[in-house]
């Protein structure tokens, strides 16, 4: 009788997720302003926890209670709260490499990009600084660290996913 080890028949891996929290803080009537946050959590056998941090703010078109009944207005609404996965595309349209939002309802083509006005977003998500009323700053430089950040998380395994509340 041979003494072979006992195998698990799944190995436990690491399962790391690179959690963006956009909370929407000044909901006004041309547009939103929220806070980004990055959560990292960490989920294994020896380990599970998270942390929230600060990253950068961000600015939306008008924000609608679809749950209430609102109605999508074409280039002038914020995407529906939700989870969703992000990943990194080429636009055509802005002639760059841009994180994208996949499955937001009733929207197609939802990028975190650079912009300064709600005139500069159709629904999507601006990064920057809120140091002028209604307007994000620097957006070019917010841009660039979290891209930066999300290439790092994909290069190490992560999903990354943003929550819009």
């Amino acid at each position: 009788m041979s003494h072979r080890p006992i195998v698990p028949l799944r190995t436990l891996t690491n399962c790391m997720i690179m959690e963006l929290i956009l909370e929407r803080i000044a909901k006004r009537k041309s547009y939103t302003i929220g806070r980004l946050y990055i959560s990292q959590r960490v989920d294994d056998e020896y380990l599970a926890g998270h942390e929230k941090q600060y990253f950068c703010d961000t600015l939306e078109p008008t924000w609608r209670d679809y749950k209430g009944g609102a109605y999508k207005v074409k280039g002038r609404s914020a995407i529906p709260e939700g989870r969703y996965a992000v990943v990194i595309s080429y636009s055509k349209r802005f002639q760059a490499w841009l994180p994208i939002l996949l499955g937001v309802p009733k929207f197609e083509g939802v990028r975190i990009h650079a912009g300064n006005t709600a005139d500069d977003t159709e629904g999507c998500i601006l990064v920057g600084k809120n140091k002028v009323v209604g307007q994000v700053v620097d957006s070019r430089i917010w841009l660039h660290r979290l891209k930066q950040k999300i290439v790092e998380a994909k290069e190490h395994g992560e999903a990354v996913w943003i929550s819009v509340r």
